[in-house]
């Protein structure tokens, strides 16, 4: 072998038992950085605990304004029915008390829910606006069946109106409520 291939070689030799000896760490320099990397682990834990925690807090907020909003048109409802005959009357108060009773099934669903995780918490919001939504559907539904055969005179608009019930002479106000 010539001496240019045994000092290239030499060369090559000391440079990888180099990058060797300078990459190896100390077993505590290794538990040092493992513990580095659980700190972190954990900050980001907790940040992604505490977001979940406020997306539960929001959506509660919101599904608790939608079943007030709910409740008053329920309360609506039952005070344009009021003066309508008794088989009429009859028919929306249970359609009415249905409405009722599911609202207060979905307060209740939501009041109960314990946090159990970010994935059961995305399946129970899915099945829990979808819920809503049905019941939603449900209320405009009762709205547009007695806009149009609940007393002829009743409005159909957002606005406080007087109307005269003709059937007693008693002026009445109707007020319309967005429903969800």
């Amino acid at each position: 072998m010539s001496i240019k291939k045994i000092m290239l070689a030499l060369a090559a030799f000391l440079l990888i038992t180099g990058v060797l000896l300078t990459s190896c760490k100390s077993p505590a320099e290794k538990v040092e950085a493992a513990q580095n990397n659980v700190n972190a682990a954990n900050k980001d834990l907790d940040v992604a605990n505490k977001e979940y925690m406020q997306d539960i807090e929001k959506y509660r907020k919101e599904t608790g304004e939608k079943i007030t909003a709910n409740e008053q048109s329920i309360v609506d409802f039952k005070a344009r029915i009021e003066h309508e005959k008794k088989d009429a009357k009859a028919d929306y108060n249970e359609k009415i008390a249905g409405l009722e009773q599911k609202n207060s099934d979905l307060k209740k669903k939501m009041d109960d829910y314990k946090s159990e995780g970010k994935e059961k918490w995305e399946a129970f919001k899915t099945g829990f606006g979808h819920d809503m939504d049905d019941l939603g559907k449900a209320l405009k539904d009762l709205k547009d069946d007695m806009s149009n055969t609940v007393g002829s005179n009743i409005p159909n608009d957002t606005n406080t109106t007087v109307a005269n019930d003709n059937k007693s002479g008693v002026r009445v106000n109707y007020r319309e409520h967005q429903i969800y």
